[in-house]
């Protein structure tokens, strides 16, 4: 089946697409009047975890069931599998090195070495195998920050069942000795997405435990641990957050839906959590990542399909 070479499909010819909906005056500033949401390839049972190489001119993401990693060219346009088995990749996130870092439901966090070796950074706390890494971020300092929660042993369709031994947490992986921490217990009770402000002085994450599903915001104490969290959104009874990425404004783009179908895409908010814009896609958003030559391309993994948006910002750097 692959490689294909497809042109991406424009899914709504009207300019300025109406997918992309103002919420606030302050998104009108954001939104290119003659870009459109483009779907760019398809065919995958969930799609997850987008990252961009720029020296490659590509975007990686996940399709856990199916346990692969994909690659779509940004140059040809041509969709191929970049690794297979995955051991179920979820998040993927790049190191300051230029390095593929991913969170994997097959219970560790691997890096892939630049000559193609996969390293396991982290797959037991303590004597106990972690649950399923679900979403990861490095850090300027080397450090790596990543959710673990059971979404991959709670059955066999993005994972593999499997006993819980460990709290659902986020920890953080020193980046020079490799040493691994908690970063926060208890706080937030299924830890999901992650990322930090563009200072990195605040890290966001997903809370979504079914009834209390929100967006919390912590203060990263002493470039080390986390403190003072806090909901910054509380996520109504059909809104669903996920994976999500944050531009050099500090606005939070999170992949959104599975309630009411007018709900299904990417949600914008401003850094005081104030709903600022939404982008409509067809399907359920799960994560989202800036990429392109100039960091302005949004891409968006939704369920079975990529989809891709050019804005008028730019992804925070680390994102």
């Amino acid at each position: 089946m692959y490689p294909t070479t497809t042109a991406p499909l424009v899914l709504n010819e009207r300019l300025p697409d109406p997918a992309v909906k103002i919420l606030d005056p302050g998104f009108e500033k954001y939104r290119v009047l003659l870009a459109s949401v483009e779907r760019l390839s398809q065919g995958y049972s969930w799609a997850e975890g987008p990252v961009y190489f720029g020296d490659a001119r590509c975007l990686l993401w996940s399709d856990i069931p199916n346990s692969r990693i994909m690659r779509w060219d940004e140059e040809t346009g041509a969709t191929s599998i970049y690794r297979k088995p995955s051991n179920y990749a979820n998040g993927n996130t790049r190191d300051r090195q230029g390095r593929l870092v991913t969170a994997e439901h097959g219970r560790r966090v691997t890096r892939t070495e630049y000559d193609g070796r996969v390293t396991v950074l982290m797959d037991r706390f303590e004597g106990k195998r972690l649950s399923s890494p679900n979403d990861v971020v490095v850090k300027s300092d080397g450090s790596i920050w990543f959710t673990d929660m059971t979404a991959g042993i709670d059955g066999n369709w993005n994972g593999e069942t499997g006993e819980q031994e460990l709290p659902q947490r986020v920890y953080r992986i020193d980046g020079k000795s490799g040493q691994a921490a908690i970063a926060t217990d208890g706080v937030v009770r299924r830890p999901n997405g992650l990322a930090f402000s563009p200072d990195e002085k605040q890290l966001y994450v997903i809370e979504s435990q079914p009834g209390d599903r929100a967006i919390y915001v912590f203060d990263v104490l002493d470039g080390t641990k986390l403190g003072n969290g806090r909901v910054l959104i509380k996520c109504a009874k059909e809104e669903t957050p996920d994976g999500f990425r944050v531009d050099v404004d500090g606005n939070l783009w999170c992949g959104w839906g599975m309630g009411a179908a007018e709900l299904d895409g990417v949600r914008i908010f401003n850094p005081e959590g104030r709903p600022i814009g939404h982008i409509s896609l067809p399907e359920r958003c799960a994560n989202v990542c800036f990429g392109g030559p100039k960091r302005n391309r949004l891409f968006m993994t939704a369920s079975h399909a990529i989809y891709a948006l050019y804005v008028n910002t730019q992804g925070a750097l680390g994102g």
